[in-house]
């Protein structure tokens, strides 16, 4: 018996910081706070589900 596989619906975006410009990639779901890598300004915030994202998404990536 094959069992299919149960495809992801979370995906990983490309944002970029309001701040400094600053172009970086995360995870649609993150379970955690995520920074600017180079300003440390908060970009998203995990709300249980999908990321509360604070920041431009400039891309989804499959």
């Amino acid at each position: 018996m094959k069992r299919a596989l149960k495809e992801t619906t979370s995906k990983f975006i490309k944002i970029r910081c309001p701040q400094c410009k600053n172009e970086q990639i995360m995870f649609g779901k993150a379970s955690t706070t995520v920074n600017c890598l180079v300003c440390s300004t908060v970009l998203a915030q995990p709300t249980g589900g999908k990321s509360r994202v604070k920041a431009r998404v400039l891309e989804v990536l499959e």
